[in-house]
């Protein structure tokens, strides 16, 4: 079933919401796109095809640069501008009162961290998260990951070269309420080279050693997804 699109005024201009209804939902879960891509993005539409089913109503929201058409994103602080609005007005609808969980794929999963104390949110999901520039460790954006108060799911390929999941995990050291799954063999895209290999940890249900094909990825990006929402509604709920 096609996506409803529905318009929403920002600072900014016009954006978009891509919703995709749960029948009885327990949780909403909005999600921003990259800098690169838009609210099509493979890993975006899994989710929105898929947790729906789980009671999780799952809406896209697209910034205002890429409704206008233009290939350029707008600076950091204008995204935040934009998405902060835009979940604003999301927020008083009426079929959108639920627990709600923010995040999104690359740039996106940075819009949400950075207004994470604006938006109400329960927990926030990170989709690739760029830790750095490829290859310019130095440039680190550990402080957006680690500032919200909010718990947070960082999905993270093994050959993400925005940052490693074995990077994420050493950047964010002890830090409290911060989970990072491994993506094995995965990029920046979620991207699976035919030739890699190695298995995922035990908490995805995949023995490690044994291949980790696209298949497992996607079961593993809805399994993680839904199971730590789930969680969060539980901490959320009366």
């Amino acid at each position: 079933m096609a996506s409803t699109i529905v318009g929403v005024a920002t600072p900014l201009g016009p954006g978009r919401f891509f919703v995709d209804l749960a029948e009885q939902p327990s949780s909403i879960l909005v999600l921003g796109h990259g800098a690169g891509g838009g609210v099509g993005a493979a890993d975006l539409e899994l989710l929105a095809r898929s947790l729906p089913e789980l009671g999780t109503t799952v809406v896209r929201f697209e910034q205002p640069w890429r409704t206008a058409g233009r290939s350029v994103g707008a600076p950091p602080p204008r995204l935040d501008e934009a998405w902060t609005a835009a979940l604003g007005w999301l927020i008083e609808q009426e079929w959108a009162q639920q627990p709600l969980v923010v995040g999104g794929r690359s740039a996106g999963a940075r819009v949400a961290c950075r207004t994470a104390s604006d938006t109400k949110a329960a927990a926030i999901v990170c989709l690739a998260f760029p830790l750095h520039l490829p290859g310019r460790p130095e440039k680190s954006r550990l402080s957006e990951l680690l500032n919200p108060t909010l718990p947070r799911l960082v999905l993270q390929g093994s050959k993400d070269s925005f940052g490693t999941a074995d990077e994420v995990r050493t950047a964010i050291g002890s830090a409290p309420d911060v989970s990072v799954i491994e993506l094995p063999g995965a990029d920046h895209s979620y991207r699976i080279a035919r030739s890699a290999a190695g298995g995922a940890s035990n908490r995805t249900g995949f023995a490690r050693g044994s291949p980790f094909t696209p298949a497992d990825l996607r079961t593993t990006l809805v399994t993680e997804v839904s199971r730590f929402i789930g969680a969060m509604v539980g901490i959320t709920s009366p």
